[in-house]
């Protein structure tokens, strides 16, 4: 190990010595008096790693013997997780403080699980990929249950965990088949050890055990029955992260896994991928319109939508990968901005969910009504919002790579699943009047609904330069394809890596 390591992880060690002071004050000072100011605080650390992840000026490097890489689609994935994980944790102050929920360490578990997932997306070795996981996942099943005294969140927590522990399972037994039947855990090494292009029977085993693995991380169908008991009896807060940054980092360490280790044999792994995206998309989008549950039928959203990510990378291609992480930073800004509504949403001062409680809520708030109603036509991929494009993307990407039958379903589907977009829609302007609801926002929650819902109408113009950002990434990551002398191995295959071998830097 060398300063280069260390450098190259500094966001990251020093969001961890945050989290670490931030536990300390609010073990030695009170919970009460210290929950708030650790709460922005953590905003405050999340967007300040967010803006120097995004804006410093770094070199590409790789640490601690190629188990860490920090490249252009690394840093995509991390300043869309620290943005969105700063957006929830200051929109959700003013709820958790009236619901009496704010306590210090609900900041510093989204902060450590925010942490986890910049592991998660700059893995390039199974083990740091595991310890990322669980770091991530160990913060939010707790987060999952803070509502002790009620049923649903405790049964939230706990199906969280149970299968949460059983995705783990499934894709340590998957790592530990590929290290068995490769001899490595190192994503570049992986990948040199399939030669001609051909997995052995372990391999295919192993790869398959760890597709499931994260399957259920991005609620892929059939993967996905733990996301709408949990979405519906988590706290809204924490189910406004669920939808946003874990999804992104997810996909992302998908991503990076399919490339670096297995990006030589696309089409093992292309079908599979296609397989859950279908799935994904079907049910999300149809069993979605029976829900009167508004925390549930964001569950069944998420699962669709990332059945359409799912279809960018299925292409298998760079423009593949581009079309997914604009989809994925589109994706969070949505639900963000629905989050931030949904939040706001309540009668005699306690929070509502009933669907049928926005009937004719319009009349009452016509500005925030238009706002919900941009968040849902681009949810349902209406032009011209940013959500059209999204879905229009990663569809031309699996044109593209000759899987026009992929996309045509992820049409239908799209189709589908508008519906009970629109149906919102039609409570809130054309719903007969009725109890009604309330919509009650601080700063931050205004903000993170008005912003939102703008940008998805007014970035459709320039795409807010997520396109050009996103290009990169995915070009880091799949790179062109080197010589086989270059990569050091006769009959390889091209290197769709686009990284640097393993111990080209820090040794």
């Amino acid at each position: 190990m060398t300063a280069i390591d260390f450098s190259t992880i500094l966001p990251e060690l020093l969001l961890a010595v945050f989290a670490m002071g931030a536990l300390l004050a609010g073990a030695w000072l009170g919970k009460d008096s210290i929950s708030t100011p650790i709460l922005w605080a953590s905003v405050v650390a999340l967007l300040i790693g967010g803006l120097y992840v995004g804006l410093a000026d770094r070199p590409d490097s790789i640490a601690f013997f190629g188990m860490f890489h920090d490249d252009p689609f690394a840093r995509f994935a991390k300043v869309t997780i620290l943005i969105s994980a700063a957006a929830v944790l200051a929109m959700s102050a003013d709820y958790m403080a009236r619901q009496g929920l704010m306590r210090f360490e609900y900041p510093i578990l989204i902060t450590l699980a925010a942490l986890g997932m910049m592991m998660m997306v700059s893995a390039g070795d199974l083990l740091i990929l595991y310890m990322g996981l669980e770091l991530q996942s160990l913060s939010l099943y707790v987060v999952a249950a803070m509502r002790r005294e009620s049923v649903k969140s405790s049964e939230a927590g706990l199906k969280y965990f149970v299968l949460g522990a059983l995705s783990s399972g499934l894709l340590l037994y998957g790592a530990s088949l590929v290290y068995g039947f490769s001899g490595t855990t190192n994503f570049d090494d992986i990948f040199l050890t399939i030669i001609g292009g051909q997995l052995s029977m372990g391999l295919l085993f192993g790869l398959v055990f760890l597709l499931v693995g994260l399957a259920f991380k991005v609620s892929a169908v059939p993967f996905h029955m733990w996301t709408p008991d949990v979405y519906e009896g988590a706290p809204t807060p924490v189910t406004a992260f669920f939808a946003t940054a874990p999804k992104v980092a997810a996909m992302a360490l998908l991503a990076r896994l399919m490339f670096e280790a297995f990006g030589n044999v696309p089409d093992d792994w292309g079908q599979i991928i296609a397989a859950l995206a279908v799935l994904s998309m079907f049910l999300g989008s149809i069993a979605g319109i029976g829900q009167t549950n508004i925390k549930r039928l964001m569950a069944y959203s998420s699962i669709a939508h990332m059945g359409f990510a799912l279809v960018g990378l299925a292409a298998g291609t760079a423009y593949g990968v581009q079309t997914m992480l604009i989809y994925m930073a589109i994706y969070a800004v949505m639900n963000v901005g629905t989050f931030a509504f949904i939040l706001s949403m309540e009668r005699d001062g306690r929070p509502v969910t009933d669907l049928s409680s926005l009937n004719g809520f319009a009349a009452t708030d016509p500005l925030k009504a238009f706002a919900v109603l941009f968040l849902m036509f681009s949810l349902a991929g209406v032009p011209p919002f940013l959500g059209f494009f999204a879905k229009f993307g990663v569809l031309a990407a699996a044109v593209d790579a000759g899987m026009s039958w992929l996309a045509l379903l992820g049409v239908v589907a799209s189709v589908i699943g508008a519906f009970y977009y629109l149906r919102i829609v039609y409570y809130i302007f054309f719903g007969s009047e009725g109890e009604g609801v309330e919509s009650r926002m601080d700063l931050a929650q205004y903000l993170a609904l008005i912003v939102p819902a703008a940008a998805l109408l007014l970035g459709a113009v320039t795409m807010l330069g997520v396109d050009d950002a996103a290009a990169t990434a995915a070009q880091s990551l799949v790179g062109p394809a080197p010589t086989a002398a270059e990569a050091g191995v006769a009959g390889a295959g091209p290197d769709v890596s686009g990284a640097a071998p393993a111990g080209t830097a820090g040794d």
